[in-house]
């Protein structure tokens, strides 16, 4: 099989977390918009708020749950030294290693196909860590299993903080509902202030909120990612869960 082709294939490999990003840039370029098909999720609109407050350039990346590579790729766009993608999900991996030698950038990625092991510890350090709507999942596609909403919170809490001692920065989204069932709410109130409290309280002594980014609908309809203040932190039902959703800059104490 031609490796654009293959590409084509594994994006479609039907799974959880299947058509859950879009392509970057330059390899929609090289496969065409309607290659696949693709259930966007804000990447761009949130690359943007990221690039416009971490200094990428020159930096090693590491991107744990980095499905097919879209905050990957484009963080080598934006001048990375170098990416270590971190995924489960073979096909994805698979995809990533494909992508890297089609793009010519096989060099600067690095792909593992495990599940990161936060409870381990990490030898290794990184000028960036994106850790982007993956510790929500704990207990369900990582991790042992817990008993209660409250002990995956403690856990989730733990993942965040042992990252301290892998990175000096961290961008960090979490979804409100664990293991992505809406019967099982993390915050009762599913509001943006909950979830920004539950950060900053859990997380004292490791890191510092330096920035945190809520999306914002403009008149014609644009999203963007703008500072959260008390004009856009209420929770707004008619965005959809994932646009309620804080978007964190962390910085290590």
């Amino acid at each position: 099989m031609k490796p654009l082709d293959k590409l084509v294939s594994l994006y479609g490999q039907n799974s959880k977390h299947s058509n859950y990003q879009i392509l970057p840039r330059k390899l929609a370029e090289i496969l065409g918009d309607n290659a696949v098909d693709v259930l966007s999720r804000f990447e761009r609109e949130r690359l943007n708020f990221i690039l416009e407050n971490v200094v990428i350039a020159g930096k090693s990346v590491l991107d744990i749950g980095g499905n097919t590579g879209f905050f990957t790729f484009e963080a080598l766009e934006a001048g990375a030294r170098s990416v270590h993608h971190f995924e489960g999900n073979s096909e994805h991996s698979d995809f990533v290693n494909t992508a890297a030698l089609a793009l010519g950038c096989s060099d600067r990625v690095e792909v593992t196909n495990a599940y990161y092991e936060f409870a381990e510890g990490d030898d290794r350090k990184y000028d960036v860590v994106f850790l982007l709507n993956v510790l929500h999942h704990l207990g369900d596609d990582f991790g042992g299993g817990k008993a209660t909403v409250e002990d995956a919170k403690l856990e989730m809490a733990h993942c965040l903080n042992s990252m301290a001692a892998v990175t000096e920065c961290l961008v960090f989204q979490l979804g409100f509902c664990w293991k992505g069932d809406r019967n099982s709410l993390m915050f009762p109130g599913g509001t943006k202030n909950e979830l920004i409290d539950f950060v900053a309280k859990s997380t004292e002594g490791y890191w510092a909120i330096d920035k945190v980014g809520v999306p914002v609908r403009s008149n014609d309809g644009e999203i963007s990612y703008e500072f959260v203040d008390e004009s856009n932190s209420s929770r707004d039902d008619s965005m959809g869960e994932f646009l309620n959703r804080p978007l964190f800059i962390l910085r290590r104490r």
